[in-house]
């Protein structure tokens, strides 16, 4: 009976999802068409009756019935009541029904694509919980967060209407023209202002150039191991992956991997993450070599190179670039704070017209009274008064976990335990010899409440690597002093054993 059904599901509807009454019966008639207990030109009881058989007022009735037919399940005949239109879609046998059904039915089963599956099971960032030697963490806290909400404030105040639009200028003149001062400096980069393209972070960077300079299914040069935001961008865009093992002078392609020309390559050639080998200056010449004879597009993202606490400043491979084939990308992230979302990127000259109208037609970049903040930021000095705090910071985290890792470093084997890439950044890399588990070993560091990542789940394709990868960005240097000795017992202790 048509009651007896409604009844039923208004009761498991209101204990459910505690909807006002006229949904409920709203969602129970609607159910009982497209299920067809109620079928195609069938006439329903009156506003009056159904009222007094599902005991509610005929206002609620009324309004569950209105909804219905404005949504052209229902339809009125002059003289003879409302009835249902013969246009109401039935459920098929094949689908389940609200509530019920085999879970291989629902609609949400398979809805992933391959690649969306792949998306959301590869290099899970969520598992990097911020906890002492999480690698990829900078320590914002002493960021002077009152100086910066003044200078968005003075902007948001001064700001012209053509500030709240979308830009397609590559981002705020003043910034960029920044931006290419330090660079021209600091990194060796060879650019004029007008080249440089400001994004929402290197992701952004990584994705443009993806779209734009290669086709579905091309083929991409990553560093093995690798970063995963790279791996996952590259992923997102359609390219094929084609892992190149890293040295400790970085990527070194083999006769095999030349084989398989590719359309990018993807490097990390100041501190590779997460090895943190420098590539050598003869291995640039090969790679840019390489690329010419690819006719590839090299992807250098200096992600950290503000943080060099050991030698010289490494020069960007870039500025070695004699083609103008090398894109160059970093971000303010690890300077100033991750929520920031400002990244840069430095397009030849050639192709920034076309990165620009690109960049404006797909990811309509805004935030310019926030660019304006960094700018100005940037050139009152405010800028390298915080990268020198930052250094000063980081290279006494980085020199107390060194003390606190040397019980575990052993001299008598050159298969021991080692460390690689201290001289730049915010981590380090622990080498360990191939046969300890360096996946369990992270496991049970986790359980003494420190979060550090096994190497091996860096690597693409490789089975050699073994090691920790340590960041000393957001652990307070009493933390280090505290966990350090807890995190190289647990390795001297997983060692001896």
């Amino acid at each position: 009976m048509l009651s007896e059904f409604l009844l039923s599901e208004m009761s498991r509807l209101g204990s459910q999802d505690a909807l006002p009454l006229h949904r409920q019966l709203y969602e129970a008639l609607r159910r009982a068409m497209l299920d067809g207990k109620l079928g195609a030109g069938e006439r329903l009881p009156s506003s009056r009756d159904l009222a007094q058989d599902l005991r509610l007022s005929r206002n609620t009735v009324v309004a569950a019935i209105n909804q219905l037919s404005v949504e052209g399940y229902l339809g009125s005949r002059v003289g003879s009541g409302t009835y249902v239109n013969d246009s109401v879609p039935r459920t098929t046998p094949g689908r389940a029904a609200r509530g019920g059904g085999h879970p291989s039915a629902t609609p949400q089963a398979g809805r992933l694509s391959t690649r969306g599956k792949a998306l959301a099971s590869t290099f899970c960032a969520t598992e990097l919980e911020v906890q002492p030697f999480t690698p990829g963490i900078a320590d914002f806290s002493a960021f002077p967060l009152t100086l910066w909400q003044r200078l968005q404030n003075k902007h948001w105040r001064m700001t012209y209407p053509d500030m709240l639009d979308y830009n397609d200028s590559g981002g705020y003149a003043p910034l960029r023209r920044a931006v290419a001062d330090y660079l021209r400096v600091f990194r060796s980069v060879h650019l004029e202002a007008d080249q440089v393209v400001i994004t929402s972070g290197t992701q952004q960077s990584i994705e443009l150039c993806a779209r734009l300079l290669a086709d579905h299914g091309d083929t991409v040069w990553v560093e093995d191991p690798a970063y995963w935001g790279a791996v996952k961008a590259f992923m997102a865009t359609g390219l094929s992956l084609h892992p190149v093992a890293v040295d400790e002078q970085g990527i070194n392609p083999s006769t095999a991997d030349n084989a398989k020309p590719p359309r990018l390559i993807y490097v990390t050639p100041s501190h590779q993450y997460p090895t943190g080998a420098v590539m050598s200056l003869p291995r640039r010449h090969q790679l840019l070599a390489t690329a010419r004879a690819h006719d590839a597009w090299v992807l250098e993202d200096d992600y950290d190179s503000e943080y060099r606490f050991s030698g010289p400043p490494i020069s960007s491979l870039e500025g070695l670039d004699t083609d103008g084939r090398v894109f160059y990308m970093g971000t303010f992230s690890k300077v100033l704070y991750p929520g920031l979302k400002i990244g840069y990127l430095v397009v030849p000259k050639p192709l920034v017209a076309a990165f620009k109208q690109a960049h404006y037609d797909l990811n309509r970049p805004g935030q310019m009274p926030v660019q304006a903040a960094l700018a100005e930021f940037i050139e009152m000095g405010h800028f390298a008064s915080a990268l020198r705090r930052a250094r000063q910071n980081y290279g006494e985290r980085r020199q107390c976990l060194l003390e606190a890792l040397k019980p575990v470093l052993r001299d008598d084997t050159p298969e021991g335990p080692s460390i690689s890439g201290a001289e730049q950044g915010l981590h380090l890399c622990l080498r360990l010899p191939q046969d300890v588990d360096d996946r369990a070993l992270a496991q049970r560091i986790a359980q003494h409440g420190l979060t550090v990542r096994p190497l091996s789940a860096y690597c693409l394709q490789r089975t050699d690597l073994r090691g920790l990868v340590i960041g000393y960005g957001y652990a307070p240097l009493a933390d280090i002093g505290r966990c350090g000795p807890v995190l190289a017992g647990t390795v001297s202790q997983a060692l001896s054993g």
